[in-house]
């Protein structure tokens, strides 16, 4: 009986006791839109805070090291391209598309040197292309070449990260470079880059809000706030833009007008991920399947997670 009786009181003082606070921690790039802007805000923190849940912040360099970082459980949510997550899913990582942003259109191209002889996608056959592999860019040219009969077998592909293939465009070890924005403002600014495409007419490719699995699971509530904090941001961008360039330029390290050039031709905001979102994101993975880039196909409509807004 004594044992019995010891036994349930400490029951109860567990029972007592407060229960461990969330952490929620949120993968962003450093000129990662509203994310790091939410970052520097401290609004994610505000409206997590009546319940206890305390906010860590983990740079990521791109979206491939975003996917995995969620795979290995290091962070709960973040944000990447169109292409990174269809990687993840070739790869067995079982991640959760919870929420869009518009497409990009002119944000992200394939740019030369001024003097360029390029001129046309279909002079890109046989040249040096430097891009970041499984990114948003990669996506562009692989659809750039298929609408001018090309596939990616038909050029010389130089996997690199923003700065590095900076530093080869800025060599010229490379015909031209594919990339996003900020980095295609700031060459545009520095070197008078042409561009010879961008997304228009092209396969459109959202990005995509992720989450892990287990975090929708655990808590699909404090997904849905994190969701609603972001369409409030970019609400506010939207009509704030020289805030925005304010609290955007020190963040990235490059100059207030190649933030506002960036800034002026990009949608900022969430919605859910709907059905037509779903089917476009398909046509991405398809094209990825077919061109080989992906070892096998993938479904994305299991992936996706429906946020209810309030």
């Amino acid at each position: 009986m004594k044992k019995l009786l010891t036994a349930l009181l400490a029951v109860l003082l567990l029972a007592a006791l407060p229960a461990r606070a969330e952490t929620i921690r949120i993968g962003f790039q450093k000129g990662g839109g509203l994310l790091a802007m939410l970052k520097r805000q401290g609004a994610v923190e505000k409206a997590f805070a009546p319940a206890g849940t305390t906010v860590k912040w983990i740079e990521c360099p791109a979206g491939p090291q975003m996917l995995e970082a969620l795979n290995a459980g290091s962070i709960d949510f973040g944000t990447t391209g169109a292409p990174p997550p269809i990687f993840a899913q070739a790869a067995g990582i079982d991640v959760v598309y919870v929420g869009a942003e518009p497409p990009p259109v002119t944000s992200e191209a394939i740019i030369v040197k001024p003097g360029s002889p390029i001129r046309t996608v279909a002079q890109l056959k046989g040249k040096r292309i430097a891009f970041a592999r499984g990114s948003g860019s990669h996506l562009l040219l692989v659809a750039a070449l298929d609408k001018a009969g090309l596939t990616i077998r038909d050029v010389k592909p130089v996997f690199l990260g923003p700065s590095e293939a900076r530093a080869a465009f800025d060599g010229g070890s490379v015909d031209a470079w594919v990339v996003w924005d900020p980095y295609l403002a700031a060459a545009q600014k520095a070197y008078g880059a042409r561009v010879v495409a961008d997304y228009t007419g092209l396969l459109q490719a959202n990005g995509f809000y992720l989450a892990s699995r287990a975090f929708v699971k655990r808590a699909p509530q404090a997904v849905a706030t994190l969701l609603e904090q972001i369409a409030l941001a970019g609400k506010w961008a939207t009509t704030h833009q020289q805030e925005m360039v304010a609290l955007v330029a020190p963040q990235v390290g490059v100059a207030p007008d190649v933030i506002a050039t960036w800034l002026g031709r990009q949608k900022a905001g969430v919605v859910p991920v709907d059905a037509s979102i779903v089917a476009n994101q398909q046509k991405v993975a398809d094209l990825f399947y077919r061109e080989k880039l992906i070892p096998r196909t993938v479904t994305i409509a299991t992936q996706a997670w429906t946020w209810q807004r309030r």
